[in-house]
C-alpha cells in the first residue's frame, strides 16, 4: 500500500517566554520591595519575557526567624513583619498591577497578606495578575507549613482555581502545597499548562549536618518534577535569595541562628518541563530566570498517562473542592431595633 501523500497535520506550536524572578526583597520594606518588583518586571519585559513570577512572600520578605529561634524571642521581628504585610487592595500591589499592565505582563506574586479584621492576622497568599493589570486569582496557602503556623493563618480553597489567560490555563501552589497531591490534582482537573511554583531562599529544619537535615534545593526537584511529570504540564519555580541585609537581622537571634543561616542550603529557580526534566539552567545567583517553552509539548504525554482524563476513574474516586471564601463572622441584617415610647408623651381623648 502506498503511503500516503501530502505533508502531515501539524500541532500548532504555543511558545511562551516566562521568567523566573531570582531575587531578595528589601527586608520588611513594603514600599521599597514593591519599587523593586516593578523594576523587576520591566527588565522581565526587556528580556522578552510573557510572564514574571515572584518567589514566596516575596512582599515584603519571608519569615525565617521563626525556624531560627523559640517563639518567646521573635516577637519584635513578627511585629515589624505584620506592620510590613500588604493588603491586596493596598498600594503596593496597585503599583504592581500598573506595572504589568504598562508591560503587557501577566505576573505571579508572592505576599504576606494582612486584613482589616485583625491586626494580626496574615495570610501566605500568592496574587496572579493579568496583563492587563486585573486580579485574576487571589490564593491563600491552605496550610502554614510547620513552623510557618507560627506567622500565618490557614488559608481557604477561594483561590484553587486555574485561570484562563492569553498564554495558556494557569495555576499556582505556594512551596509545601506543591506536595500536597489533592491541591495538585485539584488544578490539574482544571486543565492546567502552565504551573507556578514559590518558595523562600532556606528553610531549616535542623542544625547543618545533622542526618535528615532539609535540602530545600533538592525538595524542589523532586516535587516540581513529580508535579510537571504528573500533570505534563510545564512548571516554572520562583524562590527567594537571602541577602546580606537579611542575614544580619537573623542572625541577631545568636550564634545558633547564624550558624544555622550558614550552613543551611539555599533555593534554586528553574523551569521543569511535562517529562519531568528541567529545560535549561539553574538560578543560584540574584538574577531573572528567563526560558522559552512550547505548550504544545503538553499534548504527546497525554497519550501516556492522563491522570485526570482516560487514566482516571471518576467512578471510584471522586475529589470534592469547597472553594467558599471563609470569613471570621458572616452578620445578618435585621430590622431596627424599635425605639421605646416617649415617657412624655400622652394619649389625649
Amino acid at each position: 500500500m502506498a503511503e500516503p501523500s501530502g505533508p502531515r497535520p501539524a500541532v500548532a506550536p504555543r511558545p511562551v517566554t516566562v521568567a523566573a524572578i531570582h531575587a531578595a526583597p528589601v527586608w520588611l520594606e513594603a514600599d521599597a520591595t514593591a519599587d523593586k518588583a516593578v523594576s523587576l518586571i520591566a527588565e522581565a519585559a526587556r528580556a522578552g519575557a510573557q510572564a514574571a513570577v515572584f518567589p514566596e512572600s516575596f512582599l515584603p520578605g519571608f519569615p525565617a526567624w521563626a525556624g531560627l529561634a523559640p517563639p518567646i524571642r521573635t516577637h519584635e521581628f513578627f511585629r515589624a513583619f505584620a506592620a510590613a504585610s500588604v493588603r491586596v487592595d493596598g498600594p503596593q500591589v496597585a503599583r504592581i498591577r500598573q506595572a504589568a499592565r504598562r508591560h503587557g505582563m501577566l505576573v505571579s506574586l508572592g505576599i504576606s497578606e494582612s486584613t482589616d479584621v485583625s491586626v494580626g492576622c496574615l495570610w501566605n497568599s500568592n496574587l496572579l495578575i493579568g496583563p492587563d493589570g486585573a486580579l485574576l486569582n487571589h490564593h491563600r496557602k491552605l496550610v502554614p507549613t510547620y513552623w510557618e503556623k507560627l506567622v500565618w493563618a490557614p488559608g481557604d480553597g477561594a483561590g484553587l482555581r486555574v485561570s484562563q489567560t492569553a498564554l495558556g490555563r494557569v495555576g499556582m501552589l505556594i512551596c509545601g502545597e506543591n506536595t500536597n497531591p489533592l491541591a495538585r490534582y485539584a488544578l490539574m482537573a482544571q486543565g492546567e499548562e502552565l504551573h507556578f511554583a514559590s518558595f523562600p531562599a532556606i528553610w531549616p529544619t535542623r542544625p547543618p549536618g545533622e542526618t535528615h537535615a532539609y535540602d530545600i534545593e533538592e525538595a524542589i526537584r523532586v516535587r516540581c518534577a513529580a508535579h510537571a511529570f504528573e500533570a505534563k504540564c510545564f512548571v516554572v519555580v520562583a524562590s527567594n535569595v537571602l541577602d546580606e541585609v537579611a542575614s544580619r537581622h537573623l542572625e541577631t537571634l545568636g550564634a545558633e541562628a547564624e550558624h544555622v543561616l550558614s550552613g543551611t542550603p539555599r533555593a534554586v529557580s528553574l523551569v521543569i518541563g511535562p517529562d519531568g526534566r528541567q529545560i535549561g539552567q539553574s538560578q543560584r545567583e540574584e538574577g531573572i530566570l528567563t526560558v522559552t517553552v512550547d505548550l504544545g509539548d503538553c499534548v504527546e504525554p497525554k497519550q501516556f498517562h492522563d491522570v485526570v482524563g482516560y487514566y482516571q476513574r471518576p467512578d471510584i474516586f471522586q475529589l470534592q473542592v469547597n472553594r467558599t471564601a471563609l470569613q471570621p463572622a458572616i452578620f445578618s441584617q435585621a430590622a431596627p431595633r424599635p425605639s421605646p415610647p416617649d415617657p412624655d408623651w400622652q394619649d389625649v381623648a
